[in-house]
């Protein structure tokens, strides 16, 4: 046992847990997995034992590595452990301790500190996947099956959804209030690439009831996935980006589209030590940090057009577990006219996206997957409606798998609702 260790492993917090086992059933990766290390309580032993020596570091990493970090355990433990905590500290020792070779290296740098926070490059990736949607090659290519070696991206490339040309962010109008709500808005990097229609009509939405929006140009990626990877400073640098990036405007709210997103920025405060100026301003950055459902259950949406569809709802593991955005989307869901809404079975399960889990571990993904579906087709809905682009895109995964793609189409709850307003992109 080292000192160094104990206070990087977060130590001292991994015995608010009592092993009272509330965590197992609402733990994918317990359920599907059926070991043990594969839940909260025992890979908060793991690192428990890691820490006090009576295990290597590398003994943990298994388990450490499956985890999805839905967090649904937090919700619903008795004791509050703060199980998201200790499994990213346990993330940042595995990271330091890893033999990285030149490869990994090199793509862990240009994803993270390049593409990731530079949006002229994102806007590049965008237009790509835009010309090999609009040319025909992601038609050719699943026609003619030529991903067939590679089977999660020829799945993955199948769940693909259609991309639209994201905007350049133009330089806002001056920071003085002009409307009672004004909402700073967050655009997120992946959404930005692969749904910046979604983004679009958020804001339609928000513009058409009454609050004023405004873009901010010098916003960066959130750093939610170089944080999940143990990436630490990075996400510091990252979260004092976006603080200041947004501190000069008068908002009310700062509202995004993406539950991973929300949930990140929603931590910022983690992590600057208590007392610091940093930690002051990212509390007051993050008290007005809304899910962009938050925003639409405040107003008096003007729905114009049933959807006369049997619906279920995915919501995000963020959302819920992180920002505890519980009955909101739900509220607006059931006021959508013609809409039936049906309870799906064990909808608070993770879906087994959890960021980039489902390319790094694609197989344990879809076992995941597979339980989600199962209950799916017991609902036999025609529509899925989610919260958050990684959930929207396994869960159109999930649908293709089942080959009911002609059956149940998948949207984002902006979507919906966009289309029962009659509100569109411009």
């Amino acid at each position: 046992m080292t000192e160094q260790l104990i206070e990087k492993l977060d130590y001292q917090a991994t015995f608010d847990c009592v092993q009272c086992g509330y965590c197992l059933p609402a733990c994918p990766t317990y359920l599907a997995f059926k070991k043990e290390k594969h839940s909260p309580r025992g890979r908060i032993n793991l690192v428990q034992m890691a820490a006090e020596g009576k295990i290597d570091i590398e003994d943990m990493r298994e388990g450490i590595d499956l985890c999805l970090g839905c967090r649904a355990c937090e919700t619903v433990c008795p004791t509050n452990v703060r199980y998201g905590d200790i499994l990213m500290s346990a993330v940042e020792v595995l990271k330091d301790n890893k033999k990285m070779g030149l490869f990994e290296k090199g793509v862990r740098t240009a994803a993270f500190k390049v593409v990731l926070k530079n949006k002229q490059i994102l806007r590049l990736v965008n237009r790509s996947l835009y010309a090999y949607q609009v040319t025909g090659v992601k038609r050719v290519v699943n026609r003619r099956n030529l991903l067939k070696p590679m089977e999660k991206y020829r799945d993955l490339n199948k769940a693909m959804p259609e991309v639209q040309l994201s905007k350049r962010l133009k330089n806002p109008p001056n920071p003085f209030r002009k409307s009672a709500i004004q909402v700073g808005f967050f655009q997120g990097c992946i959404m930005d690439v692969f749904f910046s229609r979604i983004n679009d009509l958020a804001v339609n939405i928000l513009n058409g009831h009454g609050m004023e929006v405004t873009n901010i140009p010098s916003q960066t990626c959130c750093g939610a996935l170089q944080h999940h990877a143990g990436e630490h400073n990075q996400t510091v640098e990252l979260a004092k980006k976006n603080i200041a990036a947004y501190e000069g405007y008068d908002f009310d709210y700062i509202v995004n589209t993406v539950g991973g997103c929300g949930a990140t920025l929603k931590e910022y405060p983690k992590l600057f030590q208590e007392g610091t100026e940093w930690h002051e301003r990212a509390l007051k950055f993050t008290a007005k940090v809304r899910d962009i459902s938050e925003l639409m259950a405040m107003a008096d949406l003007d729905f114009q057009y049933e959807i006369p569809k049997n619906a279920v709802f995915q919501p995000s593991c963020h959302l819920e577990n992180v920002q505890q955005v519980f009955e909101d989307p739900l509220k607006i869901i059931k006021r959508i006219p013609g809409l039936n809404y049906m309870e799906l079975k064990d909808k608070a399960l993770c879906c087994g996206s959890a960021g980039i889990y489902n390319i790094l571990h694609f197989e344990e993904s879809m076992q995941i997957l597979d339980m989600k579906m199962k209950n799916v087709k017991t609902a036999r809905p025609e529509l899925i409606i989610t919260s958050n682009p990684g959930c929207h895109i396994q869960m159109q995964l999930g649908v293709e798998r089942e080959g009911l793609s002609d059956v149940i189409s998948v949207k984002h709850i902006v979507e919906v609702v966009a289309e029962a307003c009659g509100i569109q992109t411009t």
